[in-house]
């Protein structure tokens, strides 16, 4: 945790889903009251949560939010389709190596928030293009029921999961629709190299009951106990543990990679709605809303240091995480999602 992280399709028809989404207190010193109200946002965010801080956004600022909610590969790929007409001014949510990728493909305006200064450096995009909202590690999410009625011990490591017991019981998104499962793929190549770890991936592969489209799922398929082991984030993971349901949180004893999710502006977006959407990135930045990650119950762990946070998160300084490089991630991010396509799984008949 001490390097700084230089984190330097076709076109489908557009449903807009409103919500009616603004104290003058939102972390932004721009006027409180918009000369245009709206906003047009694609989140990755999982849909149970968008409401909760997106109806809060409006009681702040006035503006409301008109978005499309989909996967970190989705976003990426409908931004890029849309290149010469965006239909959005906001990408948002998901994992920092897609707004590298997204970034190198020039599909992106460059923009800093002045509420970096509550965030560590070592969270910020070098490039200054894009902004940090939260931060995660990947880790295990098990069903201690599963464990028990086959007086089995709860895995520990990466090595573990490939154990033939295992067979048919883990669940894992698909890395070129999910930036949560790219995460687990760029750090298991960071890990043993690329060799290793497609070596790995297919012993892996053996052990996956299926592979979801959105990372968020995993999780749930583990508390319901479809599935004993899920590969997630760590804030997807403590989800179902705060609603009660059977299932322990472990991290990897050789070491687990990590995201920093990120927002930023969609090279030319809505001419009218700029200005709201820089004052959305301030937003979604400031205490105010970082602080709705417990509200929410998505208990992702914010990056602003002065924003209280879910009793029970882990924080990336108490685990072993590896060095991850975003950057470097970011740009191998075709190639790899390719090759895991061609030689793990492709990603034809994925679950929702």
């Amino acid at each position: 945790m001490k390097q700084k992280i230089r984190l330097s399709v076709f076109l489908v028809p557009l449903c807009l889903a409103f919500l009616a989404c603004g104290s003058k207190s939102g972390g932004s010193s721009r006027s409180a009251s918009p000369e245009y109200n709206q906003l047009t946002v694609y989140s990755a965010l999982p849909d149970q949560e968008i409401p909760t801080y997106f109806n809060a956004f409006e009681q702040d600022t006035g503006i409301h939010v008109n978005y499309v909610r989909l996967s970190a590969g989705e976003m990426m790929a409908r931004i890029a389709a849309e290149k010469n007409n965006p239909q959005a001014s906001v990408m948002h949510g998901g994992s920092s190596d897609t707004y590298v990728a997204a970034g190198k493909e020039g599909l992106l305006t460059p923009y800093q928030s002045p509420e970096l200064v509550n965030i560590p450096s070592q969270y910020h995009d070098a490039d200054g293009v894009w902004n940090p909202i939260y931060v995660g590690a990947i880790a295990f999410v098990c069903n201690t029921d599963w464990f028990k009625e086959n007086s089995m011990s709860l895995p520990t490591s990466w090595a573990d999961l490939i154990k033939p017991e295992f067979r048919g019981q883990i669940s894992m998104a698909h890395p070129a629709t999910s930036g949560t499962s790219y995460t687990i793929l760029a750090t298991l190549i960071q890990l043993f190299g690329e060799e290793g770890a497609f070596n790995y991936l297919r012993q892996l592969n053996a052990n996956v009951r299926q592979y979801t489209k959105a990372g968020a799922a995993p999780p749930q398929e583990a508390a319901l106990g479809e599935a004993a082991i899920a590969i997630t984030f760590s804030h997807d993971g403590l989800k179902p543990k705060v609603e009660g349901y059977p299932v322990e949180l472990v991290f990897p004893s050789e070491g687990t990679g990590y995201e920093v999710g990120g927002v930023a502006l969609i090279k030319n977006g809505f001419e009218k709605e700029q200005e709201n959407a820089k004052r959305f990135i301030d937003w979604f930045m400031s205490v105010r809303c970082q602080e709705l990650y417990i509200d929410s119950g998505s208990n992702r762990l914010p990056v602003n240091t002065k924003a209280k946070y879910t009793p029970g998160l882990v924080s990336l300084d108490e685990l072993h995480i590896i060095n991850y490089d975003a950057v470097w991630a970011g740009q191998n991010k075709a190639d790899f999602v390719a090759k895991f396509d061609a030689q793990i799984r492709d990603q034809s008949n994925l679950k929702q």
